[in-house]
């Protein structure tokens, strides 16, 4: 439930300060959600491991489950796909230029092969 909550202001976050835009205002925080809930896991296991035997099972909480962790990111996955979902079905029904800004966002903006002569260019701070 946290990660359905969490989603909207992990994306007004990547809104106002990253100023993303698109498909990826929508799969960054998707991302972030899905991301946190599987570190969350990683943590948790790294703690019973440290606490071991008893100690370390009472600490995960399973109750047996050995698919506990995959069933918790699974639900934050769908929890935070749920909530990115509705956050699109509603800007699209109210923002005029849904479309023309997702198009724009999945365009190539730079369509010719930076390669390493290109880069130091970019690195150097020149554009020619």
């Amino acid at each position: 439930m946290l990660r359905l909550l969490l989603a909207y202001p992990v994306r007004e976050v990547f809104v106002r300060v990253a100023d993303a835009k698109g498909f990826w205002s929508y799969y960054l925080p998707l991302d972030v959600v899905m991301a946190t809930s599987m570190l969350y896991e990683i943590i948790e296991w790294g703690a019973a491991e440290f606490f071991g035997g008893d100690l370390g099972v009472a600490y995960l909480g399973t109750q047996g489950d050995p698919w506990d962790a995959q069933k918790d990111m699974a639900l934050a996955a769908i929890g935070g796909i749920v909530a990115v979902l509705a956050m699109a079905a509603i800007n699209r029904q109210f923002q005029r230029d849904f479309a023309r800004t997702w198009a724009e966002s999945l365009r190539v903006k730079h369509p010719e092969p930076l390669g390493e002569e290109a880069l130091a260019r970019v690195a150097d701070g020149r554009n020619g």
